[in-house]
């Protein structure tokens, strides 16, 4: 019998619904201003059809920057506002003043109050609308684990954190040598012989296979599961999930396994890849440069009268194939601020004065990197390069922290925009997981996720 499953979506579905809805009630306002107001600026003329799908690539692109699609805010209705003001106000902006592509501003100012706000209050209906009945509850994904019971903790709030659409309503006990029920909040325990019932009963669209041991699967639990997998319910590996939902690789769990799991990106050795990458490389580190010179009478004043030091300072790093190499950054410590020997640097370090905070949260200390980036020590984006003592440290205890030196380090990468700091070493192994995952799917796709990301960082003042 087939489980009557009801409706949900998935991270990457929810996003695409959000993209082309926005795409949708964005053209569809403008067309209807179009037939209500007799403007120009409005007309949708075979000649011009192009603009309003410019507007449409503005409003996605700043979007993305000021974390409209970001699921968590898109779900709370107080940021929602925050997001779409935003976005809106930075599109219309923008597209007012680009030249040509977009229509002569108009001599009735009305018009562009008109333009504005209509489009300001379609996107807010539409994004409460989304944050009311689709990022609701009854859209949710029932899922089972079957995992050892020592396990389930870990592997509940690893995956509803992420996404708390995805609700783990029950597990299987898939360790034949216990036989004590436990239940985990509101995760209970489901008897093995009851599983084909309890999917069936509960809607559930997709079951976790988590266990490490195939002794707990019986007999009866692989037939049951061949004959929900025959029915059309969804079977997948933990590692799998895990990894789609969390954007890491799960290095903690697979173990020996690692290599089967970890098929280096093709763009990590695609040279047409590598040399755009390059190219974009050394166009921004000339631009980054060049700011950089703009802002060293400013800073040298700051560190004069703050930091009380040198104005820049070096320091080992690891780099590609473990290489060591100097980065050069802006003074953000005190002097002498590692007398006792290397620390990690953490939230609120007393080491850092306040104009170094300044400088740290809008990323202004990193900017003499970008000589980094021009010798070719470095990248701009890539897994932030580490202290050779600390890659000692972590690699005595993470076996395969040294796999992130297959690549250049960046200036940001995809676990500075997803992490904080690297507190400890059990941090430094979420922060591996992140870095191992961009070095595993890298692409021009993703390079520009983590500019976005990086962008928006720097917007809310959120530097490390």
């Amino acid at each position: 019998m087939r489980s009557n499953r009801k409706m949900h979506f998935e991270i990457s579905e929810r996003k695409v619904l959000l993209f082309v809805f926005d795409a949708l009630f964005v053209i569809g306002i403008l067309y209807l201003l179009n037939l209500f107001f007799e403007f120009h600026y409005f007309a949708f003329e075979s000649t011009t059809i192009y603009r309003p799908f410019i507007f449409v690539g503005y409003l996605l692109v700043f979007g993305t920057i000021f974390e409209m699609y970001n699921l968590q805010i898109a779900s709370n209705q107080f940021q929602i506002v925050k997001s779409v003001v935003l976005s809106v106000s930075a599109a219309v902006l923008i597209y007012l003043l680009t030249p040509i592509l977009s229509p002569e501003l108009p001599k009735q100012r009305l018009v562009i109050v008109i333009f504005y706000f209509a489009i300001l209050l379609v996107m807010l209906m539409w994004r409460f609308f989304y944050a009311i009945f689709l990022a609701s509850h009854r859209f949710s994904q029932n899922v089972i684990l079957i995992c050892d019971k020592d396990q389930v903790e870990e592997l509940v709030s690893g995956l509803e954190n992420v996404d708390p659409h995805y609700r783990i309503i029950g597990f299987v006990n898939s360790d034949s040598n216990s036989e004590t029920k436990t239940n985990f909040h509101y995760v209970k325990e489901i008897k093995k012989s009851y599983l084909e019932r309890f999917v069936i009963k509960h809607n559930v669209s997709e079951i976790v296979i988590a266990s490490q041991k195939t002794d707990g699967i019986t007999a009866d639990l692989y037939q049951q599961l061949l004959s929900l997998l025959e029915s059309g319910n969804v079977i997948r590996e933990y590692t799998q999930v895990y990894e789609s939902k969390t954007q890491r690789i799960p290095v903690h769990y697979i173990e020996r396994d690692f290599y089967r799991f970890f098929p280096f990106s093709r763009s990590n050795n695609n040279k047409l890849y590598l040399f755009l990458i390059r190219f974009l490389e050394l166009s921004f580190s000339f631009t980054g440069l060049l700011i950089c010179f703009v802002f060293i009478p400013f800073i040298f004043l700051g560190n004069l009268l703050a930091n009380k030091g040198s104005l820049f300072y070096t320091q080992e790093r690891v780099g590609k194939n473990g290489a060591v190499f100097k980065i050069y950054k802006f003074r953000t410590m005190i002097e002498a601020s590692e007398v006792n020997g290397a620390v990690f640097a953490v939230a609120n370090d007393k080491r850092i004065t306040p104009f170094g905070k300044f400088m740290r949260k809008s990323r202004i200390d990193e900017l003499p990197q970008f000589f980094n980036v021009l010798k070719g020590d470095m990248a701009v984006i890539g897994p932030r390069p580490e202290r050779p003592f600390f890659v000692e440290e972590i690699a005595k205890v993470m076996p395969f922290y040294e796999t992130r030196h297959v690549i250049k380090p960046g200036l940001t990468g995809w676990a500075q925009v997803n992490y904080s700091y690297g507190e400890s070493i059990d941090e430094s192994l979420i922060k591996l997981q992140y870095d191992l995952y961009y070095i595993k799917h890298r692409s021009v796709f993703l390079d520009l996720s983590i500019t976005f990301k990086t962008i928006t960082t720097v917007l809310f003042y959120r530097g490390q």
